[in-house]
This record gives structure tokens, sequence and C-alpha cells, in this order.
């Protein structure tokens, strides 16, 4: 932090991580930790690895699908994407590889963020410490997942 404080100065530094904080309440009030934390949906989330990706799926048509690890771990994480590109997968389901996000992401409702609340987020998610866990998936329709899954019927 205080190689922060020469370079950016105390008001760059504390809108900063006034953006930041922003980020943080809004991960906590949109519930991104249900998803995306290992032991969130087997009932004892595991804080320590708090949005690291979790460990069960959501089998909907056309596959089964697991919440990414959101921490910047530069292997399995978010570490090689840039803020803009958070903020483009959040707000318009497109990773950077070009590939939609699935249905299960709530990306339609992230589209209806203010720009400055979407960047907070990926402030935020790039100031986490970076968990190493690859998520499995996604699997296709025919594939067996050999994790835990929620399934999700159609009436």
């Amino acid at each position: 932090m205080l190689l922060a404080s020469c370079c950016l100065g105390a008001a760059s530094l504390q809108a900063a991580e006034s953006t930041v904080a922003r980020g943080k309440y809004l991960v906590q009030v949109g519930g991104c930790g249900d998803c995306h934390t290992p032991g969130y949906f087997l009932g004892k989330a595991d804080e320590s690895r708090y949005l690291g990706g979790s460990d069960v799926g959501f089998k909907i048509p056309p596959g089964t699908f697991v919440g990414a690890n959101l921490t910047p771990d530069k292997e399995t994480g978010l570490g090689s994407w840039s803020v803009e590109q958070i903020v483009t997968a959040m707000t318009k389901g497109q990773r950077p590889d070009g590939r939609m996000l699935s249905e299960v992401m709530p990306w339609r409702d992230f589209a209806h963020l203010t720009p400055a609340d979407a960047k907070s987020i990926a402030m935020y998610l790039k100031s986490l410490p970076p968990v190493n866990h690859k998520v499995p998936g996604p699997l296709g329709p025919n594939e067996k997942p050999d994790f835990p899954v929620l399934t999700v019927v159609a009436p």
C-alpha cells in the first residue's frame, strides 16, 4: 500500500479504495458468493476460497455449468482478464475468448448495472487473493458429471 500511495497520490488512492469497497458491497448483496464459492451449495461455504469457483454444477439445457473462479488467479481464475473484459462478461455475457456465458449466470440482470458499479465489481474481483481452483466443465448434454449437480427441470 505504501508504493501505491507514493505513486497514486492520496486522493487517487482513496478513490480506488472507495471503488473497490463499492464493488465488495455489490458482490455481497448480489449473492455472487452463492454460486462462486466452494461448499456453498453443500451447506458450508469455504470462506478461505471465497469466490474461488463452485464445486457443484447446474444442469440445464444445453449442459452442465459450474460457477467460475472469480479470483485473480492467472491459471484458473480471472487473473489474465482486464477490468474491461470482466465488465463485458458480467454485463454482456461474452468472455474474452468470444464464448457466451451460460444462462445460469444472470448477466442480463447485471447489464442494468451502471458502468461505475460494473467497474467497481471488476476492480474488487481483481483485488481478491488468488485462489487456484479449476472448476470442471462446461459439459455437453451427453457428458456425465463426476461432481454434485443441481438439475433444473422444466415444467
